[in-house]
């Protein structure tokens, strides 16, 4: 996988390193502890197991003279890499009272200090470099987990307590009309083309057809995903694939994750604490299944991820833009947008396609154990692209692939329409 770094290594390490503690910082030992469901962790196990990544793979090669920091991490913060040996089960990490959340940053901090020991020794070494970066991309992944698993957690006290105080609010807006750009078919390229950091399931770079398309200009709104509600979408069989259906009975779904109706309407529920649901601003944490029916009921589908790529390509959309509304911005909400063209295409929210998360042509995964990253996942999951607005700054690209069942909806998931022209 390619690497490069804007910055001296061992300072963005410290960076990376110190955000992560950031976004701990409001919350209390107890918050840290608890696992609300399966799919989500603990922030006091995100916190280690970040750790543990660069113990296990950087420092337990690097380091003369390596020791573990305690011989039992190795099993209880080890997620999925059965290469490296036992693991603790992943729907009990909420039980892990022990250790404590102050030997987790002891954890951390000597960690950290060994770290930055080998990169100043041996920090021109090729393959270092290439671990440390790639864990520092892992670690930022775990920062948007973070916020999310935090936002799940907190969901299910019923008192709907906010993760910190609420940041400006945005003015109401009249979101500009939904607007169809349109693209040609032919013979593409997609996948990662460098400079710059990759993970290995953007590679490799690799020609596609695509059929002439039409992709919707921005995010479907609150506003548009009531009347879909309103008009009884959810009560409709015929919208919904069978699988979909099923979640949705099982579930007993009627709307989004984080809304419920009050006696004064909508509510839904933010990092921020309640809101009033702003129509607005487009409609997260919806599953692939909501995704689909909604489309279906608009006479329309979704992207696929290639058709996804190749628009933002197409018009040189950057994810640094000025437009793009990630985690740097502190706000931990989707905007409402304001300006007419082909919009919110990185930031605000992951855009569900139905793609499903298969293997590029010609597809290798990493060498050694850090090769389960990801390919072992590319079965069962589907592709959203584009980062949210739990996403850090420069972590999101045109060729990223993030992948999750189509029933997930804890993380910040929308819905971008498109057509065939």
């Amino acid at each position: 996988m390619d690497t490069h770094t804007s910055t001296r290594p061992s300072a963005r390490y410290t960076e990376v390193r110190q955000r992560s503690l950031e976004l701990a910082a409001p919350l209390s030992a107890e918050d840290c502890c608890v696992q609300s469901m399966p799919d989500a962790s603990p922030i006091k196990w995100h916190l280690a197991h970040t750790t543990w990544f660069f113990e296990t793979f950087v420092l337990e090669t690097w380091e003369e003279n390596f020791r573990p920091f305690h011989e039992a991490f190795r099993v209880l913060f080890n997620s999925y890499y059965n290469a490296v040996g036992d693991r603790h089960p992943r729907p009990e990490r909420g039980l892990l009272t022990r250790p404590g959340l102050d030997q987790v940053r002891a954890y951390r901090a000597a960690v950290d200090d060994r770290l930055q020991a080998v990169l100043a020794k041996r920090g021109a070494e090729p393959r270092l470099l290439e671990l440390v970066e790639l864990g520092l991309n892992h670690e930022q992944q775990h920062q948007e987990l973070m916020l999310t698993d935090v936002k799940h957690m907190l969901s299910r006290n019923p008192l709907w307590p906010p993760y910190r105080a609420a940041a400006a609010t945005q003015a109401a807006v009249d979101v500009p009309a939904l607007d169809w750009y349109e693209f040609s078919a032919g013979i593409h390229e997609i996948g990662h083309a460098g400079p710059g950091f990759c993970f290995d399931n953007e590679l490799p770079r690799h020609k596609v057809y695509l059929q002439d398309f039409r992709l919707a200009s921005r995010l479907v709104t609150n506003a548009e995903y009531l009347a879909f509600i309103d008009a009884g979408g959810y009560q409709d069989p015929r919208l919904w694939l069978s699988d979909g259906w099923d979640w949705r009975v099982a579930q007993g779904r009627s709307h989004p994750l984080y809304w419920r109706r009050g006696e004064d309407g909508w509510q839904e529920f933010t990092l921020s604490g309640a809101q009033a649901l702003d129509p607005s601003r487009p409609v997260v944490h919806v599953s692939l299944y909501e995704a689909d029916a909604f489309a279906r009921w608009a006479d329309a589908r979704l992207p696929t991820e290639a058709e996804w790529e190749h628009a933002a390509c197409v018009c040189r959309i950057e994810p640094g833009a000025a437009e793009a509304h990630l985690a740097d911005n502190g706000a931990f909400h989707p905007r409402a947008v304001r300006d007419a063209g082909l919009t919110q295409l990185f930031g605000d929210a992951w855009q569900w396609t139905q793609s499903s998360y298969d293997p590029y042509p010609g597809f290798t995964p990493g060498a050694g154990a850090v090769g389960e990253y990801n390919g072992k996942f590319m079965v069962n999951q589907y592709v959203l692209r584009g980062g949210s607005c739990a996403t850090p700054g420069h972590h999101t690209r045109a060729s990223y692939r993030n992948f999750f069942p189509a029933g997930a909806c804890w993380q910040f998931s929308a819905i971008r329409l498109a057509h065939r022209r």
